[in-house]
């Protein structure tokens, strides 16, 4: 039967990309074919069937598979369907008495179109080695190779060793489709191919289309005769698809291209990366050579092992690349941020972004006008780009290595600038980074002149042939440049972000800034006013109402201390960064571990995490802050043996219950007078959150019930998950009173009460003199002329930070501590880091904990 290839149309270049290779219908004579439905009727068969099974292939169409197929092959066959993964998969089965003859076959099976194939080769003489071990053996050399080279080489050595074919060559495709020769294992005598390239009109789309789905192609005789399939179309007037056949025909016009070549066997070996066709192993043989179905198979887990190392190592690369890459990045964006560059400064840092981006020459475009650096076009033409550049569509990275061919102008400068990678860093107008490179003239070699195909007249009409000559012909290349990497586009697209992260923020916001700042400014007056009052007016009641449960000034200083710094750390609670997400536990382990550090232990917690509001962080802080304080002196607290249990949970009106429980510390006597302490425990949640309170002395110790209200919390994430007897964790112990004895300091402070307290506490802490000073200069004064051991810096001196002094302190080798009012949200200069920072208001032995690690650190003086 003779198959009418279908008309092409005009003859061109695309013939070959339109040429139905999968719908031949045919397939090599190697081997037999039979085509069944699902429930085992034969519906195609090969014509050479005739020869083993000795009936007319006619006769079997429609009959039972059985009817020639032995029911144990058929089991095995069964068997190996249901391990078929999808449509895309392929079995094979080694050895099976395919017909009941006798005469074993191997046998490839796969489905088409709803349709079974059963593909059979006579079997070849068994390898002598086991193909997984042969297969493992090669990788393990491969994997042995250094660097991709290596890697190439020893992987066309090893496949020319089990396939025993004439040449092999490892076939890499470019992004256009083109490909060129990396590597190559040859018998001496035949010639080279190494280092030659193919245009991509030599494997058409379809054609990779195929490598990829059907790994494995082998072609045993260029010039055998095919064998048709019978029926060419079923009942639906559909062709069989034999995409994943593998005794598929050969296209003619490949059959011409290798005959031109003088090859008389083929076969192909496919590298699959990351689900497209990276390149191929190519083995040409210049005889007729069939290779067995097992060895065939050990060659293709060897294609996909190689792909694997390969895909490693190219991914090892990229990741080496982008690594250096991300250090030259990070490094620009720290210097662009510390400069607070704007667009129209950028230019200054020309060099660092070429470093970043390997280019011949940099240009800024910003708000229509060009700044050159290296070798760019005029800012004229650099304008005419950008307009060409504005088309290519916003935020995205343009880069070409052939400039004048997308922009017929650039033509005029292909000298200065034939590659141009555009980086668009803002939207109205329009403004680019421009990185150019030079042309770069090439010259390829190509393997024959890729454009002399011929049209030739055959029984079916005009038709293109393949190119005859395969002699190296080399090409002249104009026009282009190097070509930007896939990591130089990474790099840029990083740049891009970046820039419009921390330069935009000076561009274009800052008149929508200097529009509100009055505004701003009037708002926060007003409302520093509000909370300054709020402030005074609570401290005054703190004093007035603390002072009749002290004794002596200095109980009442520890009184009034203790609940100020309550108050402070509830402040810090609420201007962290996650404040809306404060705990009630939370709040209880910062007032336990403040005041009681060692003890902390003692005190466990559970219940369901309950997140509570803002407004009562204050509220909840001076009540825990009173409980603890009495336990650690009355109570469970004060002794070694006692602990204290805090349990919550959800009541059936969805409020929160609270029960602070003390046992295991000494007899509980209620107390014959309230003090302030006692009404902030029993008055604070009714009066400020409208909940309950209420607090028992039993001898065994004492109890307090709290109920929050719904309104002030939420059930934070799965209320199964609760808090299961958490104990709190120890802080440090405090700092012995002659923590700092012998040591010279400096207080650098401008406020004078503040100076003074600081001075008088180190003083009481051991140190045997004191310096103060108001401002750096007067800080420099004292350095200058005082032995100072260390020194304890206000980062805010009003008009200056002490930042300036780090220098200074750091050339003398006097250690520091920081002590702020910032919090956390304040960044310290690079030779600052590692220095401690203590916060306003600051707590007696943790600020002297401090300092006494920083002068331990001072270096030794003799």
């Amino acid at each position: 039967m003779t198959i009418q290839p279908p008309p092409f149309g005009d003859v061109d270049i695309t013939n070959c990309e339109r040429e139905p290779i999968q719908f031949l219908g045919r397939i090599q004579n190697f081997g037999y074919l039979l085509a069944v439905s699902t429930d085992w009727l034969i519906e195609r068969v090969s014509t050479n069937i005739g020869d083993v099974v000795g009936r007319e292939p006619e006769s079997l169409l429609g009959e039972s598979v059985l009817t020639i197929v032995s029911e144990s092959a058929l089991h095995s066959i069964r068997g190996r369907l249901q391990i078929l993964s999808g449509d895309n998969g392929a079995e094979r089965i080694v050895g099976v008495d395919l017909f009941g003859t006798g005469m074993r076959f191997d046998v490839a099976i796969h489905v088409s179109g709803g349709s079974i194939i059963i593909e059979a080769e006579p079997q070849a003489e068994r390898p002598s080695t086991n193909p997984g071990a042969l297969v493992k053996s090669m990788i393990t050399r491969v994997q042995k190779t250094q660097g991709l080279d290596g890697l190439y080489k020893e992987s066309v050595r090893q496949l020319r060793g089990i396939t025993g074919f004439d040449r092999v060559m490892l076939y890499r495709f470019a992004s256009e489709g083109a490909g060129s020769v990396i590597a190559e294992a040859a018998r001496s005598g035949i010639g080279s191919f190494l280092g030659l390239n193919y245009p991509a009109t030599d494997i058409p789309p379809q054609a990779r289309a195929l490598y990829i789905r059907n790994q494995v192609r082998l072609i045993a005789d260029v010039q055998s005769e095919t064998v048709p399939v019978i029926p060419e179309f079923d009942p639906h007037g559909k062709a069989l698809d034999l995409s994943l056949s593998v005794l598929r025909s050969v296209s003619p016009i490949h059959i011409e291209y290798l005959t031109n070549m003088g090859v008389s066997a083929s076969m192909s070996v496919s590298i699959v990366i990351d689900g497209q066709l990276w390149g191929l192993f190519a083995l040409h043989n210049y005889a007729p050579r069939h290779l067995a179905m097992e060895v065939r198979a050990a060659a293709e887990l060897f294609g996909q092992m190689v792909s694997l190392i390969i895909e490693g190592r190219l991914a090892k690369e990229q990741r080496q690349l982008e690594e250096a890459g991300r250090v030259l990045h990070d490094r620009f964006v720290s210097r662009i941020v510390a400069a607070s560059s704007t667009l129209d400064t950028i230019g200054e840092f020309a060099d660092d972004l070429r470093e970043i981006i390997p280019a011949d020459g940099f240009a800024v475009y910003v708000k229509g006008e060009a700044q050159c650096y290296g070798h760019c076009p005029t800012p004229e033409e650099i304008a005419h780009l950008a307009r060409f550049l504005n088309r290519a569509g916003s935020g995205r990275i343009f880069a070409t290595d052939e400039m004048s061919a997308v922009h017929p102008p650039a033509a005029d400068y292909i000298e200065r600038a034939s590659g141009v990678l555009a980086i668009p860093i803002s939207r109205s107008p329009r403004d680019y980074l421009l990185f150019f490179r030079r042309e770069i003239i090439q010259t390829v070699t190509w393997a024959g002149d890729p454009k002399t195909k011929e049209r030739t007249v055959g029984p079916n009409g005009v038709r293109l042939t393949p190119r005859k000559s395969f002699e190296a012909w080399k090409q002249t290349v104009h026009g282009k440049s190097v070509p930007w990497t896939v990591s130089e586009t990474k790099a840029a697209e990083g740049l891009r972000v970046s820039i419009l992260e921390v330069l935009l923020r000076f561009n274009e916001e800052s008149q929508r800034q200097q529009t509100l700042a009055t505004q701003r400014q009037e708002l926060l007056i007003a409302e520093l006013n509000h909370r300054v009052r709020n402030i005074l007016s609570l401290i005054r009641a703190l004093v007035v109402q603390s002072k009749p449960g002290a004794s002596t000034v200095d109980d009442f200083a520890v009184i009034i201390g203790g609940r100020i710094q309550a108050l402070a750390r509830a402040h810090d609670q609420i201007t962290s960064a996650d404040a809306g997400a404060v705990t009630l536990s939370d709040i209880i382990r910062t007032e336990v571990s403040a005041y009681i550090g060692e003890k902390a232990s003692r005190v466990l917690m559970s219940g369901p995490e309950i997140v509570v509001e803002a407004v009562t962080f204050s509220t909840l802080a001076l009540v825990f802050h009173e409980l603890v304080t009495n336990s650690a002196k009355y109570g469970a607290l004060s002794d070694s043996s006692g602990s204290v249990a805090v349990n919550w949970f959800i009541d059936d009106n969805d409020a929160c219950r609270i029960e602070w429980a003390e046992s295991g510390g000494p007899p509980v006597t209620a107390p014959t007078r309230r003090g302030f302490g006692s009404t902030i425990i029993e008055r604070s949640i009714p009066h400020d959150l409208s909940g309950e309170a209420r607090i028992d002395y039993h001898l065994a110790g004492v109890r307090a019930h709290f109920t929050l209200p719904g309104n002030v919390f939420h059930l934070a994430g799965d209320v199964g998950a609760p808090i299961a007897q958490a104990p709190i964790e120890a802080h440090a112990s405090p700092a012995p009173v002659a923590a700092l004895a012998g040591l010279r300091g400096l207080v650098v402070e401008d406020n004078l009460i503040i100076s003074l307290d600081a001075e008088q506490l180190l003083a009481e802490h051991g140190m045997t003199e004191v310096f103060t000073a108001a401002s750096v200069g007067e800080a420099r004064k004292v350095i200058d002329t005082r032995p100072v051991d260390v020194a304890l810096l206000d980062v805010n001196l009003g008009s200056e930070t002490s930042f300036p002094l780090v220098r200074d302190l750091n050339a003398r080798g006097i250690p520091f501590v920081f002590v702020t009012g910032y919090g956390e949200a304040i960044e310290f200069p690079e030779e600052a880091r590692g220095a401690d920072a203590v916060k306003k208001p600051f707590v007696s032995d943790l600020l002297i904990s401090a300092i006494a690690r920083a002068a331990a650190r001072r270096p030794h003086k003799p």
